[in-house]
């Protein structure tokens, strides 16, 4: 039976895989400790048959990957400074993701709507709908790029860029059934063609083609046509999306998608070994939740459970204590801090690289039947 398509998404100083019914969870602490955990996934799209269907299959994949992506990289923020925080509740990861989404609908959407209305307006009065469109396109392209480029500027998130490309580098090991040792992952790419980079990007060419579509209206009609479309065109993309990565041999598919690919070369850095040594432990731990064995002769980093946050950040206080200047407040030293309440662009991109995954329980149950 072909090896379930496994998922991820980079973490603070950590990574996340996604598989058919569970995922797996690395992050390296302070004191340069693997913290690993399991958690099942409790999806809708295995509870319910609608969800499943087309156009809606994307929506909740994207949902439910947002809420467990914003939980855990808040909480991977947590351990990767000593445990100075405390897990998020549910409502904490609500007001986190409307906050965050409310940025994005308001950089993304908003402004470069505004930007090319004024643009056009006064270049050409009363000015060609398309070519506004055209315009809001391209502005909204390059806001895009310019703020992957600006982020990537940080060296906190440049390193949630490499356990980006650590954990595609590990994920097309599995796939080609090589063992997942540091050696042969380095051999693959830091880009993956499900990469949620390449879900963004069909996003904004969708949308460009859909509002060019539409005929004028006033402002705040067009703003709120924007607002409610966007579920539309992640559905879409998302179908896209998918059927694109079941085409990939395709050279005109691959060509279609290249955006996507070039774009993945801002949000994928090469990883260090020790980043690749972190994939490794999660895709472990993602497998071992699923059932699954990795490929013979795969490493198996050392790692132990993720703490109680209290509890480890007293034990790294006093060990800070006791060891000052030492190794362990060296490595602390170099640690991300904890996750700003806007996630990083991580989470969007890489998760969706299994964003497809949860579905392939449904085609191998219909395939037992």
């Amino acid at each position: 039976m072909a090896r379930f398509a496994y998922g991820g998404q980079a973490l603070m100083e950590g990574v996340l895989m996604r598989g058919r019914d569970a995922i797996g969870v690395a992050v390296r602490g302070p004191d340069g400790r693997i913290f690993v955990a399991q958690e099942p996934l409790d999806s809708l799209l295995h509870r319910n048959r609608f969800a499943r269907a087309p156009f809606f299959r994307g929506l909740i994949v994207l949902y439910e990957t947002l809420v467990v992506g914003t939980r855990w990289l808040m909480r991977s923020g947590s351990i990767a400074a000593a445990g100075e925080g405390v897990a998020m509740g549910r409502g904490a990861v609500a007001l986190t993701m409307l906050f965050t989404v409310g940025i994005a609908v308001s950089l993304f959407t908003i402004l470069p709507l505004l930007l090319s209305r004024m643009g056009t307006e006064a270049v050409i009065p009363g000015g060609q709908v398309v070519i506004q469109h055209l315009v809001e396109g391209l502005i909204q392209s390059a806001i895009f790029v310019g703020y992957l480029l600006l982020v990537s500027r940080s060296a906190e998130i440049r390193r949630v860029f490499q356990y980006h490309g650590a954990e595609h580098m590990t994920i097309h090991a599995l796939e080609h059934e090589d063992p997942l040792t540091i050696e042969r992952i380095r051999r693959y790419p830091t880009a993956h063609p499900r990469c949620g980079t390449e879900f963004l990007v069909v996003f904004i060419i969708v949308s460009i083609i859909l509002f060019s579509l539409l005929a004028g209206h006033d402002l705040l009609v067009t703003i709120a046509s924007r607002i409610v479309l966007i579920p539309v065109i992640a559905s879409v993309s998302y179908e896209i999306l998918r059927w694109g990565a079941r085409r990939r041999e395709s050279r005109w598919t691959r060509w279609l998608f290249l955006p996507g690919i070039w774009l993945q070369g801002i949000t994928t850095k090469q990883p260090d070994d020790s980043m690749i040594e972190v994939a490794v432990a999660s895709m472990r731990e993602a497998m071992a939740a699923n059932g699954e064995e990795p490929p013979p002769g795969s490493f198996d980093p050392p790692r132990e459970p993720v703490p109680d946050l209290k509890t480890f950040a007293d034990d790294q206080a006093r060990a800070g204590e006791g060891n000052r200047g030492g190794p362990v407040e060296a490595e602390a030293s170099s640690a991300s801090p904890v996750a700003s309440p806007v996630p990083s662009p991580a989470p969007l991109p890489s998760a969706m690289v299994g964003g497809e995954a949860v579905e392939h329980r449904q085609a191998r149950d219909q395939a037992q039947r």
